[in-house]
């Protein structure tokens, strides 16, 4: 692992962590159990890649996502997804990823 991937894995760890607690401290299900649940299952998805070796890649072409962009949103999983961001980011995104 490189140091931005090492900063990120942490990151993503305690992220998990958080995540992890509020589903525990949840009394009942509703509409925000979903949206944690499927968050929790890409950051964990994510820390496996660093893991193994493979994070950054694009899970459809394999090729190597924008390291900026990893750094906006760690839990990406293909680069047909950053078009998208456009959409959704409040800051400016770089058109090269769009």
């Amino acid at each position: 692992m490189n140091a931005m991937q090492e900063e990120l894995f942490l990151e993503l760890r305690q992220t998990q962590i958080e995540i992890e607690q509020s589903l525990t401290n949840k009394q009942k299900q509703d509409w925000l159990t979903s949206i944690l649940e499927a968050e929790l299952s890409d950051v964990k998805s994510a820390i496996q890649k660093l893991k193994d070796g493979n994070f950054g890649e694009c899970e459809i072409s394999g090729e190597l996502l924008p390291e900026d962009l990893l750094k906006i949103i760690p839990t990406i999983k293909w680069i047909k997804d950053s078009g998208d961001l456009g959409r959704y980011y409040k800051k400016p995104i770089s058109t090269s990823y769009l």
